[in-house]
């Protein structure tokens, strides 16, 4: 959040949600929970380039990824115990009242 802008992710994956199919997905809620703006968009930035995809793909830990600044205990705490039906929760809500496709992206907007 910001003066000027408030952003969220939900997830509205296409296949089956398994814990290895959803490490970014995962790493970002996580960075939401648990960090502050700066380390926030910074992390993002980082873990959105295709070179962290492909470094986590062939099994880089995501902490592996993190950086200067951020609280990494808490992070890595959280990712640990962050399950599956957060990401479930999002597909059904995606699913179910956004009437979106498996795999479907949206932009959704709300004003002040």
């Amino acid at each position: 959040t910001s003066s000027h802008t408030r952003v969220g992710i939900l997830n509205n994956p296409s296949s089956k949600i398994k814990e290895d199919n959803t490490v970014i997905a995962r790493g970002i809620l996580t960075a939401f929970l648990t960090q502050n703006n700066n380390n926030l968009r910074s992390f993002l930035t980082k873990l959105s380039k295709e070179e962290a995809a492909k470094s986590l793909a062939s099994g880089t830990k995501i902490a592996k990824l993190l950086i200067p600044g951020m609280d990494d205990d808490t992070f890595e705490k959280k990712y640990n115990t962050l399950g599956l039906d957060l990401i479930k929760t999002h597909q059904m809500f995606c699913q179910e009242v956004l009437k979106l496709l498996p795999g479907q992206m949206a932009v959704m907007t709300n004003g002040r």
